[in-house]
């Protein structure tokens, strides 16, 4: 095979990963989406609907690895080349990891369907989901534009997403404060909102790996965090 044959085999195989991708960034947009709606609608179909699709994520990801792993052993790539197979990697790491916060969010949401409501928490939270969901399109969209631009910008507005982590934080200790009776909902509540600033700290590590795809260098600036709370979610 000549080498004309092997770069055109090789931009097919990245092309072929990079669709799974683009497949698994969808359906994690989906889950974050369906996670804070099931919540806001107390539906716990949607609820479980979002725990179930969780499975497709996993198997995109082992695909994605199995696919890279095969292309390295293969391909021999260059340094560019190796370059993307390993940002596509970390990419998917990263989708998995936030699919799985998704995931955890719709468990709470089947304990707390059966408890009274927290006046105004869960359009706090579908708007902080919005928060990251957009976060994520854009920081799929550099990739695939190659844009490190959007990418830095992705990286920049996770501060937003701690400042709205950390007003619910705020109001959560008020409700329970005011009333004991409120204290297991918004602790399951807190923990709703902790995951969902989790996944946009995993969505900015994908806008890093794309200003490192693109530049070769990951950022050196430390990107400003407004996490003050230091309470870590629980690993679903």
């Amino acid at each position: 095979m000549n080498d004309r044959h092997i770069v055109k085999s090789y931009d097919r195989d990245l092309e072929a990963i990079q669709a799974l991708i683009m497949k698994m960034g969808g359906l994690v947009e989906v889950a974050i989406l369906e996670s804070a709606q099931s919540l806001e609608n107390r539906d716990e179909e949607l609820a479980e609907r979002v725990r179930k699709n969780d499975r497709a994520v996993d198997e995109l990801e082992e695909r994605v690895n199995q696919e890279c792993a095969r292309m390295l052993a293969l391909r021999q790539p260059s340094a560019s080349d190796l370059r993307t197979v390993l940002t596509v990697m970390k990419i998917g790491a990263n989708l998995e990891r936030i699919g799985d916060y998704a995931k955890n969010m719709a468990k709470r949401t089947g304990v707390l369907v059966q408890m009274t409501p927290i006046d105004g928490s869960a359009g706090a939270i579908r708007r902080m989901s919005m928060a990251v969901e957009a976060m994520l399109k854009d920081a799929l969209d550099a990739y695939i534009q190659r844009d490190a631009e959007l990418a830095q910008d992705v990286r920049m507005r996770d501060m937003e997403v701690d400042q709205m982590y950390n007003a619910l934080f705020r109001e959560f200790l008020t409700f329970m404060m005011e009333d004991p009776r409120n204290i297991t909902a918004c602790m399951h509540l807190h923990f709703i909102a902790k995951n969902i600033e989790r996944m946009g700290d995993h969505v900015t590590a994908i806008a890093e790996q794309v200003i490192y795809l693109v530049t070769g260098e990951m950022p050196e600036d430390e990107r400003p965090k407004a996490d003050r709370t230091a309470v870590e979610a629980p690993r679903v």
